[in-house]
């Protein structure tokens, strides 16, 4: 009998033995990698220092970020699923939704905003000496003088109904100058400079370093600043694709952590001097550091014998107390109230039922309790653009294209 306990022991403790060993062979698959893409200009930092801070790793994610070569290669990515998320034009997907960047109805999701301000309108030295810096009254004249002798003017942008289209719009619209005249075309933001280079443009609005670049080469100079046309203008977000943002919100929200740190961490002056010399290397950027620090330091050397503009409160920002960072659906209709006062869309979308399904506030308030970052209530309340002074009311659109120039 005692025999038959001890056999019924051993073969119990082997069985157990088994069956361990088979559970532990069953591990759960590792997870894949997340995706993020980025443009090479200097707004992609936050993204970018996450990584080379080691920011995503502190917060349990594996992230993997890389360099795309258009706007346009950035939203097919994200839609195909390819890229998990990009440092992205935050009115690219309102402009895909609408079917003005795109094809009407693809999703493309806004977790969070990364920067403000930091873009500008830059000129070929052609208009060197007769377009002063924030001139708005010379523009008009001296492109018409343009067209007169030449037939056309051309001007630059990155994406239809991205940022830089809308802030080459507004700045059109101020100076009195005629898009229907005017030829308006999309460039890469890496390929700007170049294309200036050779003639293929008059004018092109873009995020720095490009500008910056344009007037360090002779080419061109700076005639306004974005934060120029509206002040603390909403630029960057983290746009990310629609599965994922639904079958890995915890790890969306640990990326959201290290990107808001990160911007945390560039917005102290003390950090850009080595954020500079990190995203001017190759692999990110692969513009001169020197120009990259100047414009994050608010130092714009204009071009041009212009001298230098200083830029206080109001040069590129990623956090500011967590004003930067809370995805405004105000700013969403905003956008796509742009793309009705130009003629990009015949008809008014709807524009609050677009700004529920794409901007994706509750979640960034999640992240943001968690990190102790304040949540600013200014959403939906009428604000002011900065160049003429409109202002535009998120609850009535329709009274802002009465009243606003084309």
């Amino acid at each position: 009998m005692k025999k038959l306990k001890f056999k019924r022991s051993i073969l119990f403790t082997a069985c157990l033995t088994c069956l361990m060993m088979v559970l532990y062979s069953f591990k759960p698959p590792a997870k894949e990698p997340i995706k993020l893409g980025f443009i090479p200009l200097t707004d992609c930092s936050p993204i970018v220092m996450a990584k080379e801070l080691g920011l995503f790793a502190k917060y349990g994610v594996e992230v993997v970020v890389t360099k795309e070569a258009s706007w346009a290669n950035v939203r097919d990515k994200i839609l195909t699923g390819e890229l998990d998320g990009a440092h992205c034009l935050y009115s690219m997907p309102f402009a895909v939704y609408t079917g003005v960047g795109g094809k009407a109805g693809d999703e493309m999701k806004i977790a969070m905003m990364i920067s403000s301000n930091g873009q500008a309108i830059t000129l070929s030295k052609d208009f060197c000496g007769k377009v002063p810096f924030r001139n708005m009254k010379k523009v008009a004249p001296v492109v018409a003088a343009k067209l007169k002798a030449e037939k056309e003017v051309t001007f630059a942008m990155t994406f239809p109904g991205g940022t830089h289209d809308l802030w080459l719009r507004n700045w059109m619209a101020a100076a009195g100058v005629s898009q229907q005249t005017s030829k308006i075309i999309t460039i890469p933001p890496p390929q700007m400079v170049a294309n200036m280079k050779v003639g293929n443009m008059d004018g092109y609005c873009v995020g720095e370093p490009w500008g910056g670049v344009a007037v360090k080469q002779g080419i061109g100079f700076t005639q306004i600043a974005s934060q120029d046309i509206w002040k603390d203008h909403p630029e960057k977000a983290l746009v990310v694709n629609k599965a994922f943002s639904e079958t890995r919100r915890e790890d969306l929200k640990n990326v959201m952590k290290a990107i808001l740190e990160a911007c945390i961490w560039l917005d102290n002056p003390a950090n850009r001097k080595k954020a500079a010399a990190i995203i001017g290397k190759q692999p990110y950027v692969n513009a001169p550091a020197d120009v990259i620090e100047n414009r994050l330091m608010g130092n714009y050397e204009l071009g041009c014998d212009q001298g230098m503009q200083i830029y206080t409160n109001d040069y590129m920002l990623f956090h500011k107390g967590g004003m930067v960072n809370y995805p405004r659906k105000s700013y969403a209709i905003w956008a796509m109230a742009q793309y009705v006062r130009f003629g990009m869309l015949k008809e008014a979308p709807d524009y609050k039922a677009i700004a529920d399904k794409l901007v994706m506030q509750d979640l960034y308030k999640e992240v943001a309790a968690s990190m102790k970052v304040k949540v600013p209530d200014d959403d939906m309340k009428p604000f002011s653009l900065t160049l003429d002074k409109t202002v535009f009311n998120p609850l009535n659109p329709a009274e802002y294209l009465k009243t606003i120039s084309k």
